[in-house]
């Protein structure tokens, strides 16, 4: 038990939790000012209005440890939150009862109708956040938005606005022993972004999945992710963080790494294969 409370510690310092009093604003809710801000929709003429996503840390061991027990498949679910100023702030998480296959995810109508009940069920236990973003997993893959995804995340928007995709990748959680998260909103589809520079990003992708990265990578931005809790979750997330520690990093890192280690080399030797058949030979003549 000391050990596991041993890496609490350490998981909250490593992904930089940040306290905040339970008498803070951010765990107040106000419908008033709920449907305020919503009538306004600053972000409707703003596609940059957002500019981070605040995430309970007891809302964040759950996507994980919901993402983790989906692996090798991805996993979907949504978030309860509201908005505060320029960030979505996520205080609380839950699966939905999805099939997924290894590269992609989708609801079904089951889904939706488990969705519109569990909010329902919610607010008659005083959880009266809405719906305002959905998660989903890519196991290996890094955090970023598919084809797939970004059509999804558009859709949101459009017809559920303020609505925020976040995504977690479960095996470089584990690897790294930090939570591997980006939070992501869409641009609306005339709307051309100033260069981001993602290119970057090329080498932490697959070589699979590198086509639908490059494709979609204008599409959307993201968003500076933030943790946070209170003292007064402290119970809930010792009892989450109980089961995420059995789970989990309690295991030998050589076996519950050793898929994802393998899957990294592979990627490697495959994008050096690509690189030696693209580069000319420039050996000189004897």
């Amino acid at each position: 038990m000391a050990q596991s409370q041993m890496a609490l510690k350490t998981f909250s310092l490593t992904n930089d939790i940040v306290e905040v009093s339970p008498q803070d604003e951010i765990y107040k809710y106000d419908a008033a000012a709920d449907r305020q801000i919503n009538n306004q929709a600053p972000w409707s003429s703003d596609p940059h209005h957002f500019k981070s996503c605040r995430i309970s840390a007891v809302a964040l061991i759950k996507m994980v440890i919901h993402a983790r027990s989906g692996v090798p498949h991805e996993i979907m679910g949504l978030m309860q939150g509201k908005v505060v100023g320029s960030s979505l702030v996520i205080m609380d998480s839950f699966a939905l009862p999805v099939q997924g296959t290894e590269t992609r995810v989708n609801a079904a109508n089951e889904a939706n109708e488990y969705m519109v009940e569990y909010l329902e069920s919610s607010k008659r236990v005083g959880r009266l956040e809405n719906a305002i973003g959905w998660y989903h997993s890519h196991p290996g893959y890094g955090c970023w938005l598919s084809g797939i995804d970004v059509n999804t995340q558009m859709t949101n928007q459009r017809f559920q606005d303020p609505f925020v995709a976040v995504v977690i990748d479960p095996n470089r959680t584990i690897s790294a022993g930090k939570v591997d998260i980006g939070a992501f909103r869409t641009y609306p589809e005339d709307y051309k972004p100033p260069s981001s520079g993602k290119q970057d990003e090329y080498q932490s992708i697959p070589l699979s999945k590198i086509e639908d990265f490059g494709v979609h990578a204008n599409a959307y931005y993201p968003l500076e992710v933030q943790i946070f809790k209170s003292t007064l979750d402290d119970n809930l997330l010792g009892l989450l963080w109980n089961k995420y520690w059995v789970n989990t990093l309690s295991q030998s890192p050589l076996i519950s790494n050793r898929a994802y280690a393998v899957s990294q080399l592979q990627d490697l030797q495959a994008k050096l294969n690509k690189a030696k058949s693209t580069i000319p030979n420039t050996r000189a003549s004897v």
